[in-house]
């Protein structure tokens, strides 16, 4: 027999599984989640537990409708995952029901609807986040400036079960702000310019996350963090995020320089908003991003022009949200003309040749 004979492909055994995966993305997030918990006090905890406790609810549900057994999938992690992602997209004084009605979107018709985990089109995430912001703009445009847990203008404990189960705000005017992608773009219709706008503007704020904005999207440091701790871990790779974030830096460095006076530098677009935690555990999801890794950077790149094209030009502060679904669209015709090369085959998909001489 000729030494070079290949009688099976090889196979790769790892310890790695769907719950190894969901459990590393989960304790990816605890930093940033610990800090929005911290940032906006008892509110966001309450909003991250109904979030979490709504996802095992309806994940339950839809597998008892769908005669699959509930145990096993309950356990594998994603449906917690799922809620804790969107929770970390509401803002943080959010009514209850806001989270239940997008997690039961979310689950109910972006994921089980097309078969379950594994089968879905779209970012359940940011399924739920888009459907939100068109249905209830109101409740999703409600930023609160920072109020440390503990400090002396936090809301007690009493007081932030009636925020998030009651759907009222005490005083609201002392608590309310704008996130700084808002601000900015509230401030440019009434025709002041960018210096204007940012006069006191600290990027070191945006880094560390003292600022308005989603339950787990202030932080850009701690998001990064956790972006590097899943590149450790080899749960994700550097194509989609970088690509998705270097596209929007690009893009706007290029306006920005071109009229500085109407467009925000290239920091802002990555240090605010949801850039950061879509760019790393959003885009990054493997069901609705593609195979390959040039497929990934085509993604990335997309994602990133949309991004800003949304931001800027839009109806909305915020574009991300968009950008992935839209790209989520994309990634079956990405897949079809981007193919990865089959193990023992060429590019071009003929087979290589492994013969030797004697």
């Amino acid at each position: 027999m000729n030494p070079a004979t290949l009688i099976s492909g090889p196979h790769t055994h790892a310890p790695t599984s769907v719950a190894t995966v969901m459990r590393t993305v989960i304790y990816a997030l605890v930093p940033t989640t610990a800090f929005g918990i911290f940032l906006f006090g008892w509110p966001a905890l309450f909003l991250l537990l109904i979030s979490i406790a709504a996802a095992l609810a309806t994940e339950a549900a839809c597998l008892y409708l769908m005669g699959k057994p509930i145990k096993p999938f309950l356990n594998d992690g994603s449906a917690v995952l799922s809620g804790w992602l969107i929770a970390l997209t509401l803002p943080p004084w959010a009514p209850w029901w806001i989270a239940v009605v997008g997690v039961v979107f979310a689950l109910g018709i972006g994921k089980h609807l097309f078969g379950g985990l594994g089968q879905n089109i779209f970012n359940p995430a940011m399924l739920a986040r888009v459907m939100l912001l068109i249905a209830f703009p109101l409740e999703m445009t409600t930023w609160i400036n920072p109020t440390p847990l503990f400090s002396s203008n936090a809301p007690s404990l009493l007081t932030s079960l009636g925020i998030t189960f009651g759907g009222s705000i005490p005083n609201i005017d002392g608590y309310s702000g704008a996130t700084p992608l808002g601000h900015v773009k509230t401030e440019l219709t009434l025709n002041h310019t960018v210096p204007q706008v940012l006069t006191d503007y600290n990027p070191l704020y945006s880094l560390l996350g003292w600022t308005g904005g989603s339950l787990g999207e202030t932080s850009a440091l701690l998001i990064l963090l956790g972006g590097l701790y899943m590149l450790y871990k080899r749960v994700i790779t550097w194509h989609i995020p970088v690509s998705m974030l270097l596209t929007s830096l690009v893009l706007a460095t290029v306006f920005h320089l071109i009229n500085p006076d109407r467009y925000t530098d290239g920091l802002y677009h990555i240090l605010n908003g949801g850039a950061m935690l879509a760019a790393f555990f959003i885009a990054t999801d493997y069901v609705t991003s593609p195979s390959s890794k040039i497929g990934q950077i085509l993604f990335g790149v997309g994602a990133g022009v949309l991004e800003y094209t949304i931001r800027t030009w839009g109806g909305f502060p915020e574009g991300v949200g968009f950008a992935v679904l839209l790209m989520n669209a994309l990634t079956p015709l990405i897949d079809h003309y981007v193919r990865p090369r089959i193990y023992g085959r060429t590019y071009r998909g003929k087979p290589i040749d492994v013969s030797t001489r004697s």
